[in-house]
């Protein structure tokens, strides 16, 4: 069995706060194939409460994560004028190591995201 797992947290870069509230789902892709794996909320630290994929779930592979960003920015009050500039944000990459710690969290604000692998 697989010692991997896979977390996320989203951080709101233009109040300098956590994003609590943001709906994420994470997708297996497989060419041109989606298939949902987890749906989840971050918390009132920008987290998800467990893993988005546990060490029981982790396979290698590509994946994808929807930051439902827009829904969030509406909310909090800096989404601008329809259509939003970013609404649903997704991130796709690779896992290729069995065992290790993969944290793919989103830097957002209303008019710019950026994501790193972090620790």
């Amino acid at each position: 069995m697989a010692d991997g797992y896979l977390t996320t947290h989203v951080l709101d870069t233009a109040r300098g706060v956590p994003a609590e509230g943001v709906k994420i789902a994470l997708y297996r892709v497989s060419g041109n194939s989606h298939r949902k794996i987890a749906e989840t909320v971050t918390n009132a630290d920008g987290r998800t409460d467990s893993p988005i994929l546990p060490k029981a779930a982790f396979k290698t592979g590509s994946y994808e994560l929807v930051f439902f960003a827009g829904d969030y920015l509406k909310a909090t009050g800096q989404a601008g004028a329809e259509p939003l500039f970013l609404d649903q944000i997704p991130l796709r990459f690779g896992m290729s190591d069995p065992d290790a710690h993969y944290h793919v969290p989103l830097l957002l604000s209303a008019y710019g995201y950026s994501t790193y692998r972090g620790s």
